[in-house]
């Protein structure tokens, strides 16, 4: 039986492994999905090479009705704007 992704967002640091600006890039994603789930949906969206790490701290309610508005569907991730 497959894994509910649950109705959580994650919020997930990746940095790139392009250090051409003398340091890595870093990039803040997003995972409709549960921690234990969304560094593997966030590492299978981004390139071969890239580290991720799940962001500890919590979502609080404003960060949450902006991260609504995204729609995400269970499982699905999405790369966030500054």
């Amino acid at each position: 039986m497959a894994e509910s992704f649950g109705s959580a967002f994650t919020i997930v640091e990746v940095t790139a492994d392009d250090w051409s600006a003398g340091r890595p890039r870093k990039e803040f994603w997003v995972a409709a999905a549960k921690p234990s789930q969304a560094l593997t949906l966030v590492l299978a969206a981004v390139p071969e090479g890239w580290t991720a790490e799940l962001v500890t701290n919590p979502v609080t309610k404003q960060p949450q009705a902006a991260l609504e508005q995204l729609n995400l569907k269970p499982g699905e991730v999405c790369k966030l704007t500054k």
